[in-house]
């Protein structure tokens, strides 16, 4: 039998008999289920979450959910084929052992694998003093019952809300406190809202934005400590300030954390921002070593990106899961030189004040921004990012139809600033500093994360937490 025939038959063999575990019952690993089975894997197939629930949407939580308009129990994912998979929901992985290839849970129980994916995503980051997150009223956002709790307290009209952190999810909560006509206060360490994500030029306009919405904003300053009455119950937060914010909703978003933990003695490059891989997916071991039975995907991956000088990117993004999941997902089940490449240039969207944020690219890694269309007074504009006369990130507001212009420019690595569009040109079109926070300011972490070369680093490169 000649060479190619072997390698034919063997991935006939491994699709047929193969056995693949995907730890994460998410976005990410239910669209990597469905792409094993359109990749002819016939095998079998498990898939392990820590929730109870079947994979569910995200996005609506922080909107339509908080809103009222959709039950939190009917963001279920639509299933595009059936997977005909062992789901073990509502347990959680507690160990990989590598050696004997099996992933621990927490019932005690090991299951087998030959190849596995990881596909463990992140959870909200929780308010650090315990006692102070178990008043009643304090709440996260992250989990489906995350939203159908604060969904209910909201709902029964909270005398005020107040949201600790002006990232994407605290602003999109403090716009649908608006809408609900709830007061809400907006506390923020670092100098405006999305400062970390898209700068302190587009962080003043989104402040500027919040504060016209009625919001009570407090930049520059954090909250000390959370009391509650004695019916543990919270009603009040004191400030960095001095001050003292009056409230029987809080609301906590202080960005995710990874769920790596369980990875620990595995001899994975896990850590704080994820699971290290390479652009196709394999995970890397502690010595930056490629594995060949061990997969990452979604928004606990972090691989390297060419256009962005190959650091290694962390996104939590919907596109980054489902299309990083249908490249693992071929992978797994092929061999050499049939892999692909996970090189999806970054993008998110958020809704907030009754504008439609968008940006392609990856704004921290700028240090320059430029406005090249619309209006900024009218909050209906297109701005580039560049660094080292590269164009490398755009974000409209209002003006998302521009935004593949944009990327295609990204992805041809484009001058910076960029040719100017043929028309609805802003008057001035000079490049000025982005502002994005020093290193060592505290501000939100953003969605996505530039995390530098060493898988053991703990601090983005280009942008600070």
């Amino acid at each position: 039998m000649s060479v190619p025939a072997t390698v034919a038959e063997l991935v006939r063999d491994f699709k047929a008999n193969g056995r693949i575990v995907i730890v994460g019952a998410s976005l990410a690993g239910l669209r990597a289920a469905e792409a094993l089975r359109d990749e002819g894997f016939s095998g079998p197939l498990t898939i392990i979450g820590d929730e109870p629930y079947e994979p569910y949407e995200r996005p609506p939580l922080s909107k339509q959910v908080l809103k009222g308009w959709v039950p939190a129990d009917h963001t279920k994912l639509p299933r595009l084929r059936e997977v005909d998979a062992d789901w073990r929901l509502g347990v959680a992985a507690t160990g990989l052992d590598r050696m004997t290839r099996n992933v621990h849970l927490a019932t005690g129980e090991q299951v087998p694998y030959d190849r596995l994916l990881i596909a463990t995503g992140t959870r909200a980051r929780q308010w650090p003093n315990p006692a102070e997150a178990a008043l009643d009223g304090v709440y996260t956002l992250r989990s489906r019952d995350d939203a159908a709790r604060l969904q209910q307290a909201l709902a029964a009209r909270p005398s005020r809300v107040l949201i600790i952190g002006a990232g994407f999810i605290g602003s999109e909560m403090a716009s649908v406190c608006r809408e609900l006509d709830i007061p809400v206060t907006v506390v923020e360490r670092g100098s405006a809202p999305l400062v970390g994500a898209l700068g302190g030029v587009i962080g003043e306009i989104a402040a500027q934005m919040q504060r016209d919405h009625g919001v009570d904003l407090r930049c520059g300053v954090g909250v000390s400590s959370l009391d509650g009455d004695a019916g543990g119950h919270v009603r009040r937060a004191q400030l960095s300030d001095d001050t003292t914010i009056e409230a029987d909703v809080v609301v906590t978003s202080l960005g995710s954390i990874r769920n790596v933990e369980w990875l620990e003695g595995s001899g994975l490059a896990s850590g704080f921002w994820g699971v290290g891989c390479d652009a196709g997916g394999r995970a890397f071991d502690i010595n930056g070593v490629v594995t060949d039975s061990v997969y990452v995907a979604g928004d606990v991956a972090r691989s390297p990106h060419v256009l962005y000088e190959y650091q290694f990117l962390a996104m939590e993004h919907w596109d980054n899961a489902v299309l990083g999941a249908e490249v693992v997902a071929h992978n797994m089940v092929n061999l050499e030189p049939d892999y692909r490449p996970h090189l999806l240039l970054p993008g998110f969207w958020s809704g907030q004040f009754g504008v439609n944020i968008k940006s392609v690219g990856v704004p921290t890694f700028g240090d320059e921004i430029v406005f090249m269309q619309g209006s900024v007074k009218e909050r209906r504009f297109a701005a580039a990012y560049g660094r080292r006369g590269r164009i490398v990130a755009a974000v409209t507001f209002d003006h998302g139809r521009w935004l593949e212009h944009y990327a295609q420019l990204i992805e041809q690595s484009g001058p910076f600033p960029p040719p100017p569009p043929g028309w609805d040109r802003p008057d001035d079109m000079k490049p000025i500093p982005a502002e994005f926070p020093a290193p060592g300011v505290p501000t939100a972490i953003p969605d996505v994360v530039l995390t530098g070369h060493d898988p053991s680093e703990r601090r983005a490169e280009f942008r600070p937490r």
